[in-house]
């Protein structure tokens, strides 16, 4: 043997036992896969109350749906038929929707008797509600939370309640209206 291959046989028998003992040893364990996220479950839906909304003429605007949550009121609602612009719209304290002024439906829900406007120091109402942005198309879907004392509960009291829609936004701060004029649709609050 020349020196090259009594050198090479000697580095590989001194590496046997470490060669050896690398090819028994278990191979590493792969990277732990994290755990799947358990599948989401929607919560139970709360106590439910609807009221179809009308315009003057008796003609469908859309509906508005009321969802008690632990934390409030969930209100949502898809509208159509009704003038582009800004739009005041409040639950208004009797369960009544006479045409063509609605006027039926009385003021504004406000059982703990506060001046309107979330913008009032004195205020808000219980039924003040943010404004609607109708699209040029005459439609508007909105989400809105209320957690000012509301419940779907109280929405039932001896005379119910009604939502209404307003000509005009609401200022957020005239009492008693909001300065938001005439009223243009209504739906009575049921279950």
């Amino acid at each position: 043997m020349t020196i090259r291959a009594l050198l090479t046989a000697a580095v590989l028998t001194a590496a046997s036992p470490v060669l050896a003992q690398d090819a028994a040893a278990p191979a590493p364990a792969p990277a732990a896969t994290p755990p799947a996220a358990p599948p989401k479950v929607a919560p139970a839906k709360g106590e439910e109350a609807r009221a179809k909304v009308k315009d003057a003429q008796g003609k469908d605007v859309g509906e508005v749906i009321f969802e008690q949550t632990k934390h409030g009121v969930l209100i949502k609602g898809q509208l159509e038929n009704l003038p582009a612009g800004q739009h005041a719209f409040h639950i208004h304290e009797t369960g009544k929707c006479d045409a063509p002024d609605f006027k039926t439906a009385g003021g504004h829900f406000n059982p703990t008797k506060k001046a309107h406007g979330i913008l009032s120091p004195k205020g808000k109402h219980v039924g003040d509600l943010p404004n609607l942005y109708v699209d040029k198309d005459g439609k508007v879907t909105f989400d809105t939370f209320s957690q000012n004392g509301l419940t779907v509960k109280s929405l039932f009291d001896k005379d119910g309640s009604a939502v209404v829609i307003h000509v005009k936004e609401d200022d957020y701060h005239s009492d008693p209206t909001g300065d938001a004029g005439g009223r243009i649709a209504c739906g009575v609050v049921e279950k």
